[in-house]
């Protein structure tokens, strides 16, 4: 069993800030700090880039999780897919895609998962898990607004 869902968020960036911000791990950190999200192996202080491996430790429904997510497909600045390679999850990719749309950047998140343990899991995806996956990607792209917003402001 499988489930996904798609974001579009407009963003009032070019598609390369956009691009570039949606690879920092200090911005990801920065956008996950309410689930104690932080870097335990891999690059801590840059942009990831295609084959990056970085394992990410967060505190989600009380609980700890460790999760190694990997940059499979990169072309600056239209798109990039991140899939787990160790985790929670039977199966986990995400797909970014950016589109330029003159004064702002539309972006595409395309998430699919699979949760483990058979029916159990199927059940988790359908009640709760892929509702608050959901939560998480649109929480990053509202922080991802701000911080864009705030660079504005500042130039």
């Amino acid at each position: 069993m499988s489930a996904s869902f798609r974001l579009i968020t407009d963003l009032p960036a070019s598609p390369e800030l956009v691009f570039d911000l949606s690879l920092d791990v200090g911005f990801h950190v920065r956008s996950m700090a309410a689930y104690d999200e932080r870097v335990v192996a891999g690059p801590v202080d840059r942009l990831l880039t295609l084959d990056d491996d970085v394992t990410w430790a967060a505190r989600h429904f009380g609980l700890p999780f460790t999760m190694t997510s990997r940059i499979v497909e990169l072309e600056r600045p239209t798109w990039f897919v991140d899939e787990q390679v160790r985790g929670p999850f039977a199966a986990f990719r995400h797909e970014h895609r950016f589109e330029d749309r003159g004064d702002t950047t539309r972006m595409y998140d395309h998430v699919t998962l699979s949760a483990p343990l058979g029916p159990l899991g199927a059940t988790a995806e359908r009640t709760f898990l892929t509702r608050r996956l959901r939560a998480l990607i649109e929480q990053r792209n509202t922080h991802l607004l701000r911080e864009l917003s705030a660079g504005l402001r500042q130039q």
